[in-house]
């Protein structure tokens, strides 16, 4: 199975047509009836026809820590039809590529979210035109105010693409920030960090100071503005909804686990 859905993400930007139509002849065969969850050893786990699930590759017995994930993880493989495509069941592909990841890629994944943070969307801004430089300082630099009134810190934003170096005790606070983080909730925070460009977002989303859709809005102001200016291009918003299914995923799993640290 696992060549098969490789496959189908490596053509996931695909457009209409033949192309479409191949992969989906790449995609497996649904394979089971019933859909269901069961407490198992560590939590709970995703059954098909009674049997519990693995992850594609590693063969890892999925194990989340709440029957609430687990039974949305579970509506997924339901609403598969005649075939099992991936790119509808974006829960489970994050938790099947946290689980794959293992508990000894956390430290790395909490000192991504921070990389990103100390080079972040929000703080490089352009210079022009004028209704983009706006748009940035509305949304960019409440959020801004936001995350460094919550942690006491400071950030330095800057106009144009050259480096700059943020405040060290802002990035050790933000560093501070997720060290509690566990394998599913730093795996969140890391996509919404890459679907967004932005550690400080996802960390704002995390601590509750900005609502998801309101992050998502704010990490899209220059594509947004693009689209005024020239029209909606397509492919990109194909892809832009694709995105933005991984980014729901991603904050359902905040949401499921906001208890649990």
């Amino acid at each position: 199975m696992r060549e098969f859905i490789e496959d189908a993400l490596n053509h996931r930007d695909d457009g209409y047509g033949r192309a479409q139509q191949h992969v989906k002849q790449q995609l497996p065969k649904r394979f089971y009836k019933q859909t269901g969850t069961a407490p198992t050893e560590g939590g709970h786990t995703v059954t098909l026809d009674g049997r519990p699930t693995r992850t594609p590759g590693k063969r890892i017995p999925v194990v989340v820590p709440v029957e609430p994930l687990a039974a949305a993880m579970a509506e997924e493989w339901a609403g598969q039809g005649e075939h099992i495509d991936p790119l509808t069941m974006p829960l489970t592909r994050l938790v099947n590529s946290a689980l794959e990841s293992g508990p000894e890629t956390v430290p790395a994944f909490r000192e991504k979210v921070v990389k990103y943070a100390a080079n972040d969307l929000l703080l490089y801004r352009a210079d022009s035109p004028r209704e983009l430089v706006a748009e940035q300082e509305r949304l960019w630099d409440d959020a801004l105010v936001r995350v460094a009134r919550h942690f006491g810190i400071g950030f330095q934003p800057t106009i144009g693409i050259l480096h700059q170096q943020q405040p060290e005790p802002t990035l050790k606070r933000l560093a501070e920030a997720l060290e509690d983080e566990g394998l599913l909730t730093i795996t969140a925070l890391v996509s919404i960090t890459n679907l967004t460009g932005s550690g400080i977002l996802a960390i704002a989303v995390r601590h509750g100071l900005i609502e998801p859709e309101d992050a998502w809005t704010r990490a899209h102001v220059d594509e947004d503005h693009q689209a005024r200016l020239w029209g909606v291009d397509e492919e990109a918003a194909l892809r832009r909804t694709r995105r933005k299914a991984e980014f729901d995923a991603a904050v359902a799993v905040l949401d499921f686990l906001k208890d649990r640290r």
